[in-house]
């Protein structure tokens, strides 16, 4: 990565974190969204949509109206809060290839500090190969600029060499590469990048599960639970044609209870690099 274009902190996540405080804030003080929209002459529409981070940039002079309003008075206290605001409306790397991405996944992803992801078809967008994200975008994607899909793609995968990289537990399953085998030049490059990810000393944890696996609970689709050194967890959960947000402590609990069960149906890290090897003539 250039030298003057370092990965920022995630607005996505740091909009979260504002929400969340506002919502703490609001309720200490005993208002609700109806009596501090009252207070303040404005819709409750409007405290709605900073709360739940659909304003993507909140005003400074909102933000001090309401810790006003919620008897914030420690100067540190709002210096924190203000300063997550001015966090929160900065604009992340991913939005210059915002007819790629969608939605608030890269943002998250961007400052995750651990990350368990299944995929059922497909290798893991951390681990693909350019060659591999070029087919992807050839053959699932309606991009004018298919190069443009795999330059951002590429550039996800940035924040598995920063320093503070995220723990990565990726689990896939084999019947995605066994696939490619009628292109065996496209497997044999993402077999080698696997191979390499899983080899190297704290860079990812990789698992496959095999064809003779059957049924088990990755059948519903593809998902990644992120957790965040100062903030929520959240899974993203893929649909066809964005993807779910889950942020509710029960169904987070949920999605982890299929993650460690798919852990029991793929095969140890030794036996997925085994297998690996084994997938190249």
């Amino acid at each position: 990565m250039p030298e003057d274009d370092p990965m920022p902190t995630s607005p996505t996540v740091r909009r979260r974190q504002l929400s969340t405080e506002l919502r703490r804030l609001r309720l200490e003080s005993g208002h609700t969204l109806e009596s501090a929209a009252e207070a303040l002459e404005t819709s409750r529409g409007k405290i709605s949509h900073i709360e739940t981070g659909r304003r993507k940039k909140p005003s400074m002079i909102d933000i001090n109206a309401l810790l006003d309003l919620y008897g914030v008075t420690d100067p540190r206290q709002r210096e924190a809060v203000l300063n997550l605001t001015r966090q929160s409306r900065e604009t992340g790397w991913w939005t210059r290839y915002d007819d790629v991405f969608t939605g608030a996944y890269v943002g998250l992803e961007a400052e995750a500090s651990r990350i368990d992801t299944y995929e059922p078809m497909v290798v893991p967008g951390l681990l693909q190969t350019r060659e591999y994200a070029a087919e992807m975008a050839e053959a699932t994607l309606n991009h004018r600029d298919a190069q443009r899909y795999v330059e951002a793609r590429m550039r996800r995968q940035e924040i598995l060499e920063r320093e503070d990289a995220p723990d990565v537990w990726a689990i896939m399953e084999e019947a995605s590469l066994r696939r490619l085998e009628p292109w065996p030049d496209l497997l044999f490059g993402q077999l080698d990048r696997l191979i390499q990810a899983a080899t190297v000393p704290g860079a990812v944890t990789l698992q496959l599960v095999p064809m003779q696996a059957g049924l088990h609970p990755g059948v519903a689709g593809a998902f990644a639970i992120m957790q965040f050194a100062d903030a929520p967890t959240v899974v993203y959960a893929e649909t066809l044609t964005d993807g779910l947000y889950v942020e509710r402590s029960e169904e987070i609990d949920a999605y982890r209870r299929a993650f460690d069960h798919l852990q029991g149906f793929a095969l140890s890290t030794r036996e997925t690099v085994s297998l690996l090897r084994d997938l190249k003539p």
